[in-house]
C-alpha cells in the first residue's frame, strides 16, 4: 500500500541532514585518515593500506547483513528510521576512539588502529545502509526521488565542506599551532569531538523529520535465499555496483593523495597561511573545501539535467569530462595554483552529479526486483550502495598506501624526484582509470526514464489491485 502524502520540504530537508552526518565523517576518513595514520599516529604507509583493505573488504561483506536485518525489522518508526535513532550515539563514540592515539608500540598501535576502524566501519554501515534504503520509501515517485537524493547530496556536500574547511583551523587550534607529535594528536582528537557531537545531533533530526511510506505488496516476509536470489539476478544492480566502485576509486584515490600532494609536491607551508574571517587556513584545507563547494553546484545539476537528457546520459558525460581534466592535472607545475584550483573545481562538479544518479538509481533497481520478483528487498538493494562505496574506497586508499611505499614514500621526509611524480599521478592518471571504468559499466544500464514509467505504472496498478 502507499500513502501518497507529498513529500514536505521539512522532510526532505530532514532526510539531507542524515547525509550531511554521515558525510562529515567519511570525509574524514577519505581526505585525513591515511595521512593521519602515518604523519601523525606513525605507521607505515602500506600497513595502513592493507588495513584498509582488509576492514574494508569484511565491511563491505556486512553491508548486505545489516540490508537484511533492517529489511526484517518491524516497529512503530517504520523498518529503517530506529537505526539512525539508535545508532546516532554510537557512530559518534567510535568515530571519536578512531582518531584516539594511544601510546604504545609499533604492534600495539596496528592492532589498535585495526580494531577501532573496524568497529567503525560496522557502525556507519548499521546506520548509513538503512539511511540511504530510507529513500527507497519515503516515495515511489521516480522525480521525487531525484529530488531527494539532490537534498541528500547537497546536504553531504554542505557536511563535507564545512568539515573540511574547519577542521585543520580546529587542529591548530587546540595543539596551539605546535609541531610537536602529542600535541597534534591531542588537536586532532579534540577536532574529532567536535565533529563527532555535530554528527550525532543531525542523525537525530534526520529521525524526526523524516517518515517511511511506501510499503511491499507483499507483507509477509520472504526467506533470505530468495532475497539473495533476487539480487543475484538483477542486472541492473550487478552493473551499478560496478560502477559505483569505479567511481569511488577515482574519489579515493584524489581525495586520500591530496594532503600529500600539497605538504610534498606544493609545499604549502612555503605559502604560509591565508585568513579568511580571521580564521587560518591552509591551501590543502582550501581546495578541499573548495571541492566539496563544486560538488554542491554537480549535484544542484544533477536533477535538471537528468531529468532532460536521462540518468544515463548525465552520467557518462560527466565521467568522460573528468577523465579528461584529471589527465590534464599531471602537467600542472607547483606554480599554477589558479590551474590546480580550476581544475578541482570543474572536476568536483563533475563527480557531484554523479552520486545523486546513482543514489536515484538504486531505488529503481528496487522498483525494477518488485516487479519482476514481487519481493521489494529495499535493505539488500541499498546495502549494496553502501558494499561498493566501502569497495571503492578500500581499493582506492589500499592502491594509494601500496603505491606510496613502491615509490618510496617516507614520513615528514623530503621525497625523490621518483616519489613526487607518483604523487602527481595520484591526483591525474590513477583516478582516470576508475572514471573510464565507471562510463563503460554504466553504458550497459538498461533502465532507462521509458522503462521506468512502465515499472512504476505497473508497480501501482498492481499495488492498487491488491489493497
Amino acid at each position: 500500500m502507499i500513502n501518497t502524502d507529498k513529500v514536505t520540504l521539512k522532510e526532505k530537508i530532514g532526510y539531507g541532514f542524515g547525509d550531511a552526518a554521515s558525510s562529515m565523517f567519511w570525509k574524514l576518513f577519505g581526505m585525513y585518515l591515511m595521512f593521519f595514520y602515518t604523519d601523525v599516529f606513525g605507521m607505515e604507509a602500506k600497513v595502513v593500506g592493507t588495513m584498509f583493505l582488509v576492514t574494508r573488504i569484511w565491511d563491505s561483506i556486512f553491508d548486505p547483513i545489516i540490508g537484511v536485518i533492517a529489511d526484517r525489522t518491524e516497529t512503530k518508526w517504520g523498518k529503517f528510521r530506529p537505526f539512525i535513532l539508535f545508532l546516532a550515539i554510537p557512530f559518534a563514540v567510535i568515530g571519536i576512539f578512531t582518531f584516539y592515539t594511544p601510546e604504545f608500540g609499533t604492534t600495539g598501535k596496528i592492532v589498535y588502529a585495526y580494531v577501532a576502524y573496524s568497529l567503525m566501519m560496522m557502525v556507519y554501515s548499521a546506520i548509513n545502509v538503512p539511511y540511504a534504503s530510507l529513500l527507497g520509501v519515503i516515495s515511489s515517485n521516480p522525480k521525487e526521488r531525484n529530488v531527494l537524493s539532490t537534498f541528500r547530496m547537497v546536504f553531504a556536500y554542505i557536511g563535507s565542506f564545512v568539515t573540511l574547511l574547519l577542521f585543520m583551523p580546529m587542529v591548530n587550534y587546540f595543539s596551539n599551532g605546535s609541531k610537536i607529535i602529542s600535541d597534534q594528536q591531542y588537536g586532532w582528537l579534540m577536532a574529532v569531538v567536535i565533529i563527532a557531537i555535530a554528527c550525532a545531533i543531525l542523525f537525530f533530526f534526520c529521525f524526526a523529520f523524516t517518515k517511511e511510506r511506501v510499503k511491499p505488496m507483499k507483507e509477509a516476509q520472504t526467506p533470505l535465499k530468495d532475497d539473495l536470489r533476487d539480487l543475484f539476478r538483477n542486472k541492473p544492480w550487478w552493473i551499478l555496483l560496478g560502477a559505483g566502485v569505479s567511481a569511488l576509486i577515482f574519489n579515493s584515490i584524489r581525495d586520500g593523495a591530496t594532503i600529500y600532494y600539497f605538504k610534498y609536491f606544493i609545499d604549502e607551508e612555503n605559502f604560509g597561511t591565508i585568513s579568511l574571517l580571521n580564521i587560518p587556513f591552509v591551501l590543502s584545507g582550501l581546495y578541499l573545501a573548495l571541492g566539496q563547494a563544486a560538488n554542491i553546484i554537480g549535484v544542484i545539476l544533477a536533477a535538471p539535467v537528468s531529468n532532460r537528457i536521462g540518468k544515463r546520459y548525465t552520467y557518462m558525460g560527466a565521467m568522460l569530462i573528468a577523465t579528461v581534466l584529471s589527465i590534464v592535472f599531471y602537467w600542472l607545475g607547483k606554480d599554477s595554483l589558479v590551474l590546480i584550483f580550476t581544475l578541482q573545481v570543474l572536476i568536483s562538479i563533475c563527480a557531484g552529479s554523479i552520486f545523486p544518479l546513482l543514489w536515484s538509481m538504486y531505488a529503481d533497481c528496487a522498483d525494477y526486483s518488485e516487479l519482476k520478483t514481487g519481493n521489494r528487498a529495499t535493505g539488500l538493494i541499498f546495502s549494496s550502495s553502501s558494499m561498493s562505496q566501502k569497495l571503492g574506497w578500500a581499493l582506492g586508499t589500499a592502491l594509494t598506501g601500496w603505491l606510496l611505499g613502491y615509490f618510496g614514500f617516507q614520513a615528514n621526509q623530503a621525497q625523490s624526484a621518483e616519489t613526487i611524480n607518483g604523487i602527481k599521478m595520484f591526483l591525474s592518471f590513477l583516478p582516470a582509470v576508475g572514471t573510464v571504468l565507471s562510463v563503460v559499466f554504466i553504458y550497459f544500464y538498461p533502465l532507462t526514464e521509458k522503462k521506468l514509467e512502465e515499472i512504476t505504472t505497473e508497480l501501482n496498478k498492481k499495488r492498487e489491485g491488491q489493497f
